[in-house]
């Protein structure tokens, strides 16, 4: 099933951060939350939590789940 990110809800990216580290993975529904996000327009503090996302994955901390 295909969601459309008009039917997303509006979360704080750092909201969605702290769930893939509490976690360890990322979902494909994270992913398409911080797209949506992105997409609204973020900060300087929201590139922050998405480089410690993208630095995780790297590092193999954070788990990409499909």
């Amino acid at each position: 099933m295909t969601v459309s990110s008009a039917n997303l809800p509006k979360i704080s990216i750092e909201a969605i951060v702290q769930r893939i580290f509490a976690f360890r993975q990322i979902t494909p529904l994270d992913r398409r939350l911080l797209k949506s996000a992105v997409l609204d327009g973020i900060d300087q503090n929201d590139r922050v939590h998405i480089n410690r996302v993208c630095q995780g994955i790297q590092n193999g901390l954070i788990l990409v789940v499909e």
